[in-house]
Order: structure tokens, then C-alpha cells, then sequence
């Protein structure tokens, strides 16, 4: 069975991208970002072809490209377009590893009606959720994991992205009944070589596979 798995958050700017470079890289999988809100700067995608070293051939394109960074829903309206989360089918990765990564945190909408989880509890894929280790962490872990546990989705565990917080870390993995899968350390300077040498360090790939 090839792997496809769910990179999610527990908020906004958490790190998501750059791991899912990371990991999409070691797992040699292609990468998808079904919904990219925010186009003046960098993409996901051109960031995951940077820093995991990926070639174009292994970027799905987006469904939904949105010009304003903004909460999806938002962003398409203001383009004048609706997000119709039924377009939004795991895509054939031709017998390859995916690597699917969500935007901003679980309970963002893509329109009006639908969340963010909504749609990743229909694809019913195993998921990894990335949490920062600074001040505040516990609670938005706890809370993406309680939905994720409500909705009987299939938590791989849990990543940590920043300083060393063996307490939080502990604490999050106890209670929110989650594997701790490692942590990826903030990285100066952070470039596709301290990347992958950081990610070989701190994850065992075997953990992202079936």
C-alpha cells in the first residue's frame, strides 16, 4: 500500500510547509496543496520544490490558486469564486507517496458552510499534525486533536516545530493520547541541505508509512 498522508496544523505559519518538504522528500512522495490562499509571495509549492529538493514533475497543481493570504473562504470571495469542496478528490499519485497539505489550521473554512477537517475527514487519510513549541501550544494541540479524535480520523502523531520543550511536548503526547514523532529544530540558515540533515536527525521514516 503507498502512503498518503495529511500534513495539518495546529494554526497558521506553523511550519507545515517546511516539513512537508522534508518529508515529502524522504519518502520520495509527490506533494500536493489543494488550496493555495496567497500568491504574491513564494507558494507552497515553489517552497517545497526549494527546500525539499523536489522536481516540478512531482508538484500536483493546486485546485483552488486564491491571490489574497487570508482564511480560504475569505480569499476566494474576494476573488469571486466559491470553493466547492466536492472538486477537492485525492488526486492519483500514480503509484507514488502523497504528501497533502492542508492550509492554515483544522477548523479554517473553505466557504461558508465547510471547514478545512470537513473535507479531510472524507478522504479518510492517516494525518500528522504539526504544533509549535512556544507558549500556548498545549491548549491548540489539544484542541486539533480532541476534532480529529471526534471525527475518528487516523492521527500518525504529532510533530513538533521549535525549541526543545520536553514538558509541553510530554504533556501534549500524555493527554492528547498522540505519538510524539519527533522535532524539527528552527533552523539558521534554512536551506534544503540543513533541512534534510536536520529531518534525517530528528524522524524515522518508517513512522510515516503503512
Amino acid at each position: 500500500m503507498t502512503c498518503q498522508i495529511v500534513v495539518t496544523g495546529t494554526d497558521t505559519n506553523v511550519g507545515k510547509t517546511v516539513f512537508s518538504a522534508a518529508l515529502a522528500n524522504a519518502l520520495g512522495a509527490l506533494y500536493w496543496k489543494p488550496v493555495q490562499a496567497g500568491l504574491k509571495c513564494e507558494t507552497d509549492s515553489r517552497v517545497v520544490i526549494r527546500l525539499g529538493g523536489l522536481s516540478e514533475d512531482r508538484i500536483v497543481p493546486e485546485r483552488w490558486s486564491l491571490g489574497t493570504p487570508a482564511s480560504p473562504h475569505r480569499a476566494a470571495e474576494i476573488d469571486g469564486v466559491k470553493i466547492d469542496p466536492e472538486t477537492l478528490h485525492v488526486p492519483d499519485a500514480r503509484g507514488r507517496p502523497l504528501v497533502i497539505e492542508g492550509a492554515g489550521g483544522l477548523m479554517v473554512p473553505l466557504n461558508r458552510s465547510t471547514l478545512y477537517i470537513d473535507t479531510i475527514a472524507k478522504w479518510g487519510l492517516p494525518i500528522v499534525l504539526c504544533a509549535r513549541t512556544t507558549l500556548g501550544t498545549i491548549n491548540h494541540s489539544l484542541l486539533s486533536l480532541e476534532a480529529l479524535r471526534r471525527r475518528r480520523l487516523d492521527v500518525l502523531g504529532i510533530i513538533f516545530i521549535g525549541n526543545e520543550h520536553p514538558d509541553s511536548e510530554g504533556i501534549i503526547c500524555d493527554i492528547g493520547r498522540a505519538r510524539r514523532l519527533g522535532r524539527l529544530p528552527h533552523l539558521s540558515p534554512l536551506t534544503r541541505e540543513t533541512l534534510q540533515a536536520a529531518f534525517a536527525r530528528s524522524f524515522d521514516c518508517d513512522d510515516f508509512k503503512p
